[in-house]
């Protein structure tokens, strides 16, 4: 049997051999009659391979994996840099209330013997309802052991995407409550102001931008954050002066036009960093227009916010949560792994909305 033959008699062979479990998927033939007759061959000179040409090795073998993890990168949660954030209560609440005390009473004219006049007091208790979300972590032991391979810690990874998840959720109630509860967000809390309407601009709009050019001027975009100003100062009866601690909240497309320069080489932020010593400018993506990248947005149009961080020493508001996060006990299955972990949510708390206002559609 010559080599062609051997061949041939190979691949007629190769289907019944297959059927009983012999698979030789880089055999392409038998030995030939004159390698196996010829006794000065050691065998390893054979006159023509009968395995597939290769001179590699598995390709795996030359494959690096680079132990760095590079993670996908979301919008930053902001609303605890606008607001305060405050534990309120535990797990077990389901609404809380609130001291509102008002001071009231009248004077009368002296009289040695007059009892006119009096003082009291006004009391009210508003509440608001918690909300209390979870997420589920699993994971299998095969799972856990491949991506070791790959130097991954799959667990690690998963507890980290649990938190996130829990903390994005969390500061989405911040910005917009809980639809259907007494829970309520920064920017629609139903004892807001209503918004203003920015100033009709040189080129026409009210809006700052148009895409990524500013079109509004210096001036005007300072004009209207004074407009707003001027509505703390009328809301709160001149309790908020220039000087106090305040908050300018917007997106970070909005922030932008604070880079807008005026005729004296003078910026937006220069402006404000003057005239407000103690301001404080915080952007949250959540103050832009909803689009088709920022879902989450205002229908409206672009908002800012400005607030008051105190008024006569009291905080004007903050964000409350039951738990951060709370871990319940890791239940094993036959060769799995589960956990929830768990949060809660008061929303934003807005105690002074008379110290809050902002603008939309800018």
């Amino acid at each position: 049997m010559n080599l062609q033959e051997a061949r041939l008699q190979w691949a007629q062979h190769r289907g019944a051999l297959e059927a009983k479990g012999i698979i030789l998927p880089d055999v392409v033939g038998y030995a030939a009659d004159e390698a196996k007759h010829d006794y000065t061959l050691a065998m390893d000179a054979m006159p023509a391979i009968s395995t597939a040409s290769n001179s590699a090795v598995p390709w795996g073998l030359t494959n690096y994996i680079d132990p760095e993890v590079i993670r996908f990168a979301f919008a930053p949660v902001k609303a605890a840099k606008i607001l305060d954030e405050q534990k309120k209560g535990t797990w077990l609440d389901d609404t809380i209330m609130f001291h509102v005390v008002e001071h009231t009473g009248e004077v009368s004219s002296y009289g040695d013997f007059n009892t006119n006049g009096r003082s009291g007091v006004n009391t009210n208790w508003p509440q608001r309802q918690s909300y209390h979300f979870q997420i589920m972590k699993e994971y299998g032991e095969r799972e856990i052991e491949r991506a070791g391979l790959s130097r991954l810690n799959w667990v690690g990874e998963i507890d980290m995407a649990a938190a996130d998840n829990l903390a994005r959720f969390s500061n989405y109630t911040y910005f917009f409550g809980v639809a259907g509860l007494q829970n309520y967000g920064l920017l629609n809390d139903p004892n807001l102001p209503a918004s203003l309407t920015p100033a009709t601009k040189a080129h026409g709009g009210v809006t700052w931008m148009n895409g990524n050019a500013i079109i509004a001027t210096a001036n005007e975009i300072y004009n209207d954050i004074v407009a707003m100003f001027s509505q703390l100062v009328s809301q709160t009866g001149g309790l908020v002066e220039q000087e106090d601690s305040l908050v300018l909240a917007m997106s970070p497309a909005s922030a932008v036009a604070l880079t807008a320069t005026n005729s004296f080489n003078v910026n937006v932020s220069d402006l404000l960093k003057k005239n407000y010593p103690n301001i404080r400018i915080e952007t949250a993506v959540q103050y832009g227009v909803v689009s088709s990248s920022n879902p989450h947005g205002i229908a409206g149009g672009n908002l800012v916010q400005m607030h008051a961080e105190k008024v006569d020493g009291q905080n004007t508001g903050f964000l409350a949560y039951t738990e951060k996060m709370r871990a319940h006990k890791i239940v094993p299955d036959v060769s799995s792994f589960k956990q929830k972990v768990t949060s809660g949510t008061w929303g934003a708390i807005i105690a002074q909305p008379n110290a809050f206002a902002s603008m939309l559609g800018v």
